[in-house]
């Protein structure tokens, strides 16, 4: 029997770059795993969407699917889009069983990848010297999302035995900016921003807009296809796949 297929599933954005990111790290994703079918889907902005993916695959004969939503917060397209399309897909084809597996979220390995991202801005503006981070992620209109935000920009700064502050993009305060200045009225100069997008785009531009504004010396580069944020993929794919068996 057929593994379950796996598709990720992203929100999607009108920015190109950010359907040629996620297609990048899902081709992380194919290549750890060969054996498995693997696609990208988008609930909205960018194609395919995620009907016409779970069309194809169960023309292709999959019955089926673990979903895995490419998302760092539970907030609103987690508890709310995810569950729909899902229904909905169920609903238009008898017999199929659709898995979603809890969201990518803030994994610690994630913090590896932030560290290479920053690393690479660090060099490529040739900056030595560092004294407060910043943590730019979306933002949300749900508070436990944006303290899963914090909880994981204290995990990191204490790594680096620096101090940090979440930042948002949007809906939450601070902005990006705002914490810079906040950093810089201090009396700290040399405070670097790490971008906690999944991929580039509108949020991510103007976060990066606004630091730069503020004095922020680097803004690294989203987490975009690396493979430790493959490997958390496959590793919600994996639990999911196992509630797909009947007890």
């Amino acid at each position: 029997m057929a593994a379950p297929a796996l598709v990720a599933l992203a929100h999607g954005s009108r920015d190109p770059r950010s359907a040629a990111t996620i297609k990048a790290l899902v081709a992380e994703v194919k290549a750890l795993r060969p054996d498995l079918r693997v696609e990208t889907a988008f609930l909205d902005l960018a194609k395919p969407s995620f009907d016409t993916v779970v069309d194809r695959l169960v023309k292709a004969g999959f019955d089926e699917i673990v979903v895995v939503p490419l998302l760092l917060t539970e907030a609103y397209h987690a508890k709310v889009d995810v569950p729909e399309v899902i229904a909905a897909a169920m609903a238009r084809h008898e017999g199929l069983k659709i898995q979603a597996s809890r969201i990518l979220g803030m994994e610690s390995a994630f913090l590896e990848v932030l560290d290479v991202r920053l690393r690479d801005a660090l060099k490529a503006a040739r900056v030595r010297e560092l004294d407060a981070l910043v943590l730019a992620a979306a933002g949300s209109s749900d508070p436990l999302a944006n303290q899963s935000v914090a909880r994981i920009a204290r995990t990191w700064g204490a790594r680096h035995k620096l101090p940090v502050t979440a930042a948002f993009a949007s809906a939450a305060p601070p902005a990006t900016g705002e914490a810079v200045r906040a950093f810089r009225a201090e009396g700290k100069r040399h405070i670097a921003v790490a971008s906690f997008f999944l991929a580039p785009g509108r949020l991510p531009d103007r976060a990066t807009e606004l630091a730069f504004e503020a004095g922020a010396v680097v803004v690294s580069d989203p987490l975009g296809a690396h493979p430790a944020v493959a490997r958390a993929i496959l590793a919600r794919y994996a639990v999911g796949a196992v509630e797909l068996v009947p007890v």
